[in-house]
This record gives structure tokens, C-alpha cells and sequence, in this order.
């Protein structure tokens, strides 16, 4: 019986025949499944410049929000993407655990307090050469909105002197809402096949001389709040808009 929680070792997922496994359900499933779910559109891939590694920061409305990053993002940078997953949610079962590690290359992570032991994870990866995506919401918005951001994704990007790249994935929560989200205004509503989404990214981002990692994490959340205003036309758009502020 393998340790669930912060202790599954997901090392195994990483292997040479795990990850040549991987790439053929990605390219032969998931993405063609994505893409059949709805009609994709991808905006910014030109931001992406460089080798990498990149940290991936995104909105969370679905449960689809992974998949659509995967078949957004080219080959070369999908094969060496590591997902940061809510341990409490996907790693408590060792079914779901091997199947979300063996399909996403997913790492543990605690999303309700900060946790040395992700963090270290999630920072070795990085300086590994792995690009990580990560949803800084710590889980996918309770009423569909825009939620404070917390730290670790800067704190990353602070610690590795890696490029932060932000993400705005737009009206994902209508793909199959009931099945996916977790807002009710989606969990409610009818099945939507083939539902337009767009995937957004952003200009590269850097911690900046001198700036802390709070300010930092601010910034994170103004380009992604901008990316979101820019592509649903609701100037809006927000975390103050969703605190009522």
C-alpha cells in the first residue's frame, strides 16, 4: 500500500518508459478529447520565448482547466510539464493518486497552509528543467470568480529566478459544468458540448530588484486580471470585482 497525501512519491512518474507512456495518452486521448469538448482557442503562445523552465499560473474554474493548458501549450513544453494537484483532493486515494501522477505528471501540494515540504518539491522540479503549472487560486473558484492569489507561485519564481508566465482561461467553467466545476451558476447548468474556450497567455514575468515577494504575488494577479479583462471585455474582472470592493 503506497503513502498517500504529501508523502506519494510521484518520482516514478518521471521515468523514461512512464513518460514516454504519458506523452502517447496526451497525444492520442487527452488532447484530441479536449479539443473535441470544445472548440479551443489558444492566444499568446508567442509570450513563451526561451528554454525555460517556465511557471504557469492560471485561473481555476474546472476540473478541465489542466487539459485545456496541455493541449494549449506545445509539445516541447507539455512532455517536461509538472502540474501542482491538491493533495487533499487527488492524492487521498492511491487509485486516483497513480492515474492523476501517471496522465498530468502531477506533484502534491497543500493548498490550505504553507508547506516547506511542496514547496521544496515543486522548487527541485524547477531547477530540474520541469515547467510547472500552477493554480495560485489553491483551488477552482467556489462562485466562478477571480480569488486572491496565494504566494507559492512567486515564491517560487523569487527563489528560482524562474520566468513566471501568466494564464487567463476563459468560460472553461460552461465545458460540461456539472461534471467539472464547482460554482454553482456552472454545476447547475445544462451540459455545454463543444463549448468556445480561449487560453490566454501573458508576458513573461521576473521578481524585479529590490521586490518582495508579496508585491511580486500582487503582480501576478494584476496580469492575469488584465489578461481576463482583455479577452471577456468585462473591465470588471477581477479580485476586487469578486470581493465586492
Amino acid at each position: 500500500m503506497p503513502n498517500l497525501g504529501l508523502d506519494y512519491s510521484t518520482k516514478w512518474g518521471r521515468s523514461p518508459g512512464i513518460r514516454v507512456v504519458r506523452n502517447l495518452i496526451q497525444e492520442t486521448f487527452l488532447v484530441p478529447y479536449t479539443r473535441y469538448l470544445s472548440t479551443l482557442e489558444v492566444r499568446g503562445l508567442e509570450k513563451i520565448q526561451g528554454d525555460g523552465p517556465f511557471i504557469f499560473t492560471a485561473n481555476h474554474t474546472s476540473n478541465m482547466d489542466t487539459p485545456l493548458v496541455i493541449a494549449a501549450l506545445p509539445g516541447s513544453i507539455r512532455r517536461r510539464l509538472v502540474v501542482a494537484a491538491a493533495m487533499d483532493n487527488f492524492f487521498m486515494d492511491s487509485g486516483r493518486a497513480f492515474r492523476t501522477v501517471l496522465v498530468f505528471n502531477a506533484i502534491p501540494i497543500d493548498r490550505h497552509k504553507v508547506n516547506r515540504r511542496s514547496a521544496q518539491i515543486a522548487f527541485d522540479l524547477v531547477q530540474e528543467n520541469w515547467n510547472l503549472l500552477i493554480y495560485p487560486e489553491g483551488g477552482r473558484s467556489p462562485d466562478g470568480d477571480l480569488h486572491e492569489f496565494k504566494g507559492g507561485a512567486a515564491y517560487l519564481a523569487e527563489r528560482s529566478m524562474k520566468p513566471v508566465i501568466p494564464v487567463y482561461i476563459h468560460e472553461s467553467g460552461w465545458l460540461q459544468g456539472p461534471k467539472y466545476a464547482k460554482a454553482a451558476k456552472f454545476a447547475s447548468a445544462p451540459d455545454r458540448h463543444r463549448h468556445h474556450v480561449i487560453v490566454t497567455f501573458g508576458d513573461a514575468m521576473h521578481v524585479e530588484e529590490g521586490e518582495n515577494i508579496r508585491r511580486f504575488n500582487n503582480r501576478i494577479v494584476d496580469a492575469v486580471e488584465q489578461l481576463g479583462r482583455e479577452v471577456s471585455g468585462d473591465a470588471t474582472y477581477g479580485v476586487k470585482h469578486a470581493e465586492g470592493l
